[in-house]
């Protein structure tokens, strides 16, 4: 699975158990549902900002949002 697919999926399954809709962190992060959508579908790729943002309103580190076991 190509890596944007992979987050993509990870954000998603983060946002529904925090009990977020798509609108709802779109609203947080400042942009349109339709684009939060394309991050979860994996057309369009996170910057830096972003993935620290989400990964804290998530309780996630960034390794659990790429898909790697954190290590330590």
């Amino acid at each position: 699975m190509e890596i944007a697919k992979k987050i993509g999926l990870n954000l998603k399954m983060a946002r529904k158990a925090k009990g977020y809709t798509q609108k709802e962190v779109a609203d947080i992060i400042h942009m349109t549902q339709q684009q939060y959508s394309r991050f979860e579908n994996g057309v369009f790729e996170l910057n830096y900002s972003q993935i620290l943002f989400l990964c804290e309103l998530f309780d996630m580190s960034p390794n659990e949002l790429f898909g790697y076991k954190d290590i330590l």
